[in-house]
């Protein structure tokens, strides 16, 4: 019987593995075919230079790094990283258009009080640098947070380059690849929201489910379907908490029409075909949901995190969305390997 489990684990390690890497190999054919300009704000993080010597010889991205330029340099010679040269190294105390990006940022944050000195300093910041390069059209995308705070990564993103037009909201979700290859796109799902809003109201979840499908296309190359998760089935039961998810379906429905979207659905009716063929019979989605809302954080972040550990499946994210531009954020525990893959991530959420 051990051994007998034992192979099963391997081959559903194995089959979550070659779900990744089509996905992920998809999307790096398409950052290889339309090359983005992604700013790396910590550029001498060693993590993070590491990431970058893979991505640029692999031509995956070209790559702009923040830091001292001699550093920088010190360091990829060091480590015999020889692709870092064909990077460019963006110095922020003596780069000639850093009184431009200085300028900008006053303009911007002018209103709020922000004077130029406070501007020509802020503007030194790595993380505001970036997000200044993007607004400036010098760059398409940025990655950080490898040294720093979901909240540092975010800051600059809202104050500069704000949330795309019809969206209020910035939240984020999660790539699930999971072995049970009968639920979603083969096993591959999207989870949202398990990282920004702790309880967002019904126009915000509305917003936040057109996000995670525009997602889907991005990222994945897949068609949404998308789910309104609650604990009720069509008015299975009454409750304030059921009418908000049933108002945002709506809501959702006004603003992409196109989008096959449904709810409000508990999750058995939102994945398993033979439940909703009895709670939602006619329902475009339920039963082959690939794109799962949560009412609110709490149940999004706890459950993407049990599917994590119960099932064995490998949780890639969070990211962004509902910003003007891409800008992704790293846990501190971050590896190479996600770095390499958010960068990917990142690219393709620039092309679309």
């Amino acid at each position: 019987m051990d051994f007998f489990l034992y192979l099963c684990g391997r081959f559903r390690k194995q089959f979550i593995h070659i779900i990744i890497m089509d996905i992920l190999q998809q999307m790096i054919a398409r950052a290889k075919a339309h090359p983005q300009r992604i700013v790396l704000p910590e550029g001498d993080e060693p993590r993070t230079l590491e990431a970058a010597n893979i991505l640029l010889r692999d031509k995956i991205a070209d790559l702009i790094l923040i830091g001292d330029p001699e550093k920088i340099k010190g360091m990829a010679a060091e480590k015999g990283y020889e692709h870092i040269g064909e990077a460019k190294i963006i110095d922020p105390l003596h780069d000639p258009k850093m009184p431009e990006y200085a300028k900008l940022l006053f303009e911007l944050r002018k209103a709020k009080g922000m004077t130029e000195e406070e501007a020509a300093k802020k503007a030194q910041d790595p993380l505001y640098l970036g997000c200044l390069m993007i607004k400036a059209g010098d760059a398409d995308g940025e990655l950080a947070g490898a040294r720093g705070t979901t909240a540092d990564t975010i800051r600059p993103a809202f104050q500069i380059l704000k949330t795309r037009p019809g969206c209020s909201i910035v939240s984020g979700a999660f790539l699930m690849f999971t072995p049970a290859k009968h639920l979603g796109e083969n096993g591959f799902l999207l989870f949202a929201d398990c990282a920004v809003n702790p309880n967002p109201d019904a126009k915000q979840l509305a917003e936040i489910a057109v996000s995670t499908a525009e997602t889907a296309r991005a990222i994945a190359g897949i068609e949404p379907r998308v789910a309104m998760l609650s604990f009720s089935t069509k008015g299975s039961a009454k409750h304030e908490l059921v009418d908000k998810v049933a108002e945002a379906t709506k809501l959702a429905k006004e603003m992409a029409p196109e989008l096959a979207i449904d709810g409000e659905l508990q999750a058995d009716a939102a994945l398993i075909e033979s439940v909703a063929a009895t709670k939602a019979p006619g329902s475009p989605v339920a039963g082959k949901a690939n794109v799962l809302v949560f009412p609110d954080l709490q149940a999004g972040n706890i459950g993407y995190k049990l599917v994590e550990r119960f099932s064995g499946a490998d949780a890639v994210g969070p990211i962004l969305q509902g910003i003007a531009a891409p800008v992704n954020d790293l846990s501190r525990g971050c590896k190479v390997q996600d770095i390499v893959q958010m960068v990917v991530i990142t690219a393709n959420q620039a092309i679309k």
